[in-house]
């Protein structure tokens, strides 16, 4: 076996800043190109580390879960992501009762309508 066999780079948290030799070794498995256009990276691009898998939903701050990409394609894939993740919170807040719902029930006190006795209905 000739060189040796470099365990893995893993963040000890969320945010902890890959190191230049573990960038060199992301930008070598990809061949220098972004992982979301696929376009080559030319000297003077700006360019990133992106999590392929984003933080907030799921994905993990490893070596293995992340590519370089352009900047542009960055700024725009991570607003996607985050967009992604309000909107799978606001059906989970939904669904459990934590959000209230956006008109009142008819004939809820909420409401401005009420049925008297009779059956007529009201103005409150």
């Amino acid at each position: 076996m000739i060189g040796r066999k470099v365990a893995e780079w893993i963040g000890k948290t969320p945010g902890s800043k890959c190191p230049d030799h573990v960038s060199l070794r992301i930008w070598e498995r990809c061949e220098g190109r972004c992982h979301i256009s696929g376009d080559k990276i030319q000297r003077g691009d700006k360019w990133d580390l992106d999590h392929i898998i984003a933080l907030c939903n799921g994905g993990e701050n490893r070596e293995s879960n992340l590519a370089p990409a352009l900047r542009a394609r960055h700024c725009e894939k991570t607003a996607a992501d985050v967009a992604e993740r309000a909107k799978v919170d606001r059906i989970r807040k939904r669904d459990i009762g934590l959000t209230k719902p956006s008109r009142p029930i008819p004939g809820s006190k909420a409401s401005g309508w009420k049925k008297t006795f009779s059956g007529e209905v009201i103005r409150r």
